[in-house]
């Protein structure tokens, strides 16, 4: 009778066990999309204010009309992106950016205008946003990572069907002038 007593607990606590892995997974997983979801609105902002940014610009460059149409192109596929696929939006609007930067630096007017230098403020406190919501998101999926590794949460992983997360990774260019052709 105490044998049948002793393996009905060690059942339960293996089973207590389970659960309670089988919950961080999912709770990691969660908090992950969580924040992916708040990378890409802080994407949507960050093009948003390219856009407004290049509304202040426009008069002075040729080129506003293929940058609107990124800039809408972009919008539209972030909250479609992948992480892969985000690499890609961040990509090119860092680019469109870039681009809207050399203009404004050619053209000292436009440069003092307070309009034009509070969006760019804006937009460089948005790409810290980014990078802080890509930080988490990267030590979540790390944690997520490290619990398929290790035993015994990997036999949990196996049983429960999960795969590894994807880390969200942009390339960051180190300070390079944008080239402008008009």
């Amino acid at each position: 009778m105490v044998a049948i007593v002793i393996v009905i607990i060690i059942v339960l606590a293996l089973i207590g066990y389970f659960v309670s892995i089988y919950n961080r997974f999912f709770g990691l997983r969660n908090s992950a999309e969580a924040t992916l979801g708040q990378i890409k609105v802080a994407m949507k902002k960050r093009l948003d204010m390219i856009e407004q940014l290049l509304e202040s610009v426009k008069s002075y460059a040729k080129f506003e009309k293929e940058v609107l149409e990124k800039i809408t192109g972009l919008r539209t596929s972030v909250f479609k992106a992948g992480t892969e696929d985000l690499r890609q939006v961040d990509r090119e609007s860092r680019t469109l950016f870039g681009n809207i930067m050399a203009v404004a630096e050619n053209y000292p007017d436009l440069k003092t205008s307070s309009t034009v230098t509070n969006l760019m403020e804006s937009v460089k406190g948005v790409e810290d946003e980014i990078a802080r919501q890509r930080y988490t998101y990267n030590n979540i999926v790390q944690e997520y990572n490290i619990m398929q590794d290790t035993i015994p949460s990997r036999f949990v992983a196996l049983i429960i069907g999960l795969t590894k997360m994807n880390y969200l990774q942009f390339e960051e260019e180190v300070e390079k002038r944008p080239r402008i052709e008009f």
